[in-house]
């Protein structure tokens, strides 16, 4: 069998590596197509916890690759002028608290509030938030039942230097790298022969992956699979992106604020800061959003701002025929929670698990693998509309305009769950936990109008001092972590 991937980034190599892994040499001959000439994206640096997974699965050393990628550690992501301008949480990559007989802690931490009395905050009962505030950080306990093991962790890494690495990874493993622009795609409706060169090579192959990003060069220009426009929903098109040299403690969390017709990013890591404006051109000028991302970027700018252009949806079907797929071909989701990688990795796994035999696709795979895809996109896409209709923002026509939003219903439903009862519905697929939607909803201002019947019985005090355990152990434990610097510093001499 012959694997062919057409383009290299993040999304390629990652492929590439995990091929050279799995299937490279033994079951199938693997070959990378890109080149020099066409650049990549390069600046999905921030990523989620299932990260340290995909690093794991390939045996990849964690000191090796904070060193090599310039990483530093991210327990979650800080929010700025959301639901309010001064309004700041932090979505964090842990629990609040812990479930007590059973019923989540959010309602016991709402029945105390209710009752005032100087109730410790809801962030001051999750470790990863107090940690990150505090710029410590530290590697999760084993010990289940320590407080300590309520949170996990991602990195924010240079892009373009986790490409190189998983190059060299994949290499090593039996991929070979073909350097070549394709020009030409010969195919039929279903089904792709080989791509041609620009020096005329001919490139055959059995299972073709697309990763030729926002062109979609296979499995669009060649395959027509169609498109489903999410700019309703998330009306930001373009975003300039620039590093900027460090200045400050490196934040063990990406920062994300609110700004007036979009949002910006900064993503801090060991040689630099990662910084961008994501906006939409219904709603502003270009060069005004250029300009307001540069009044407020932190450092001396290392590069001049490059300006990305988008259209949020997904593809109508991410794999037909022999072709799959996988990253920015796929489909795009603003970077708001760091979801890019995930979704590529996702995409990955989703192949391996239906990995043809002996060459042969099966359409019922093709069809499993459409649908789970389709979902997960549709699942990031609610949990991003979220940040954006739930706030009373009003003082720009940006704002205005998306608290006046219709959203999709599977939105509203969990929306309306949490607002009655305080119940966080949870999808059978999707990638954000209870917590996470549960830092939204809190963060920006959604408070349920009643707690669970069971807790509600239990006295105010009962509920208070739940919470005030919680609390007093997620200070000691945040106290007792290394500063996040002086972590890094030891990782990387070991």
């Amino acid at each position: 069998m012959r694997i062919v991937v057409v383009g290299g980034g993040t999304a390629g190599w990652m492929t590439a590596a995990t091929l050279g892994w799995s299937v490279a040499g033994r079951l199938a001959d693997v070959v990378l197509i890109e080149s020099e000439e066409i650049g990549t994206v390069g600046v999905g640096e921030a990523t989620v916890p299932h990260i340290r997974f995909f690093n794991k699965r390939l045996g990849i050393d964690e000191a090796d690759f904070i060193r090599r990628t310039h990483a530093t550690f991210k327990l979650g992501i800080e929010f700025r002028d959301w639901g309010r301008i001064g309004d700041s949480y932090i979505h964090p990559f842990g629990d609040f608290g812990h479930d007590i007989n059973g019923l989540p802690f959010h309602h016991y931490w709402l029945h105390a509030a209710s009752a005032g009395g100087g109730v410790p905050a809801l962030e001051e009962c999750s470790l990863p938030i107090i940690a990150a505030r505090a710029n410590r950080f530290a590697l999760p306990s084993d010990d289940q039942r320590a407080i300590g093991s309520t949170f996990s962790y991602a990195y924010q890494f240079d892009a373009s230097l986790y490409a190189a690495y998983l190059r060299r990874y994949a290499e090593a493993r039996a991929v070979e790298r073909v350097e070549g622009r394709v020009v030409r795609v010969e195919a039929d409706a279903e089904r792709i022969a080989a791509v041609e060169l620009a020096d005329g090579r001919r490139v055959n192959g059995d299972l073709f992956i697309d990763c030729s990003g926002f062109r979609g060069l296979l499995i669009e220009g060649a395959l027509a699979a169609g498109y489903d426009d999410w700019s309703p929903w998330l009306p930001c098109d373009a975003a300039w992106a620039m590093p900027s040299e460090s200045v400050g403690p490196l934040t063990p969390y990406t920062r994300a604020t609110a700004r007036e017709a979009g949002w910006q990013w900064r993503i801090p890591l060991q040689h630099r800061t990662g910084n961008g404006h994501v906006f939409s051109t219904r709603f502003t000028d270009i060069e005004r959003a250029r300009a307001l991302l540069l009044a407020n970027v932190e450092g001396e700018m290392l590069a001049d701002p490059r300006l990305l252009r988008f259209h949020t949806g997904r593809r109508r079907r991410q794999w037909i025929g022999n072709c799959v797929a996988i990253g920015l071909s796929a489909g795009f989701l603003e970077p708001l929670e760091s979801t890019s990688i995930h979704l590529i990795q996702l995409a990955i796994g989703k192949l391996l698990e239906l990995f043809p035999t002996n060459g042969i696709v099966d359409p019922a795979d093709v069809a499993e693998f459409n649908r789970a895809m389709a979902l997960e996109y549709e699942r990031v896409r609610d949990f991003l509309v979220l940040h954006y209709c739930a706030t009373t923002r009003d003082d720009t026509p940006f704002w205005r305009h998306m608290r006046a939003l219709e959203l999709p219903p599977s939105l509203v439903e969990k929306m309306d769950e949490f607002r009655d009862c305080g119940i966080v519905a949870q999808y059978r697929e999707g990638m954000f936990l209870p917590a996470s939607w549960l830092a939204v909803y809190h963060g920006q201002g959604i408070t349920p109008a009643r707690v669970h019947p069971l807790v509600a019985d239990a006295s105010a005090a009962t509920a208070r001092g739940h919470v005030a355990a919680i609390a007093a152990a997620c200070r000691h434990a945040a106290a007792a972590m290394p500063l996040h610097e002086d972590h890094l510093a030891r990782l990387k001499a070991a």
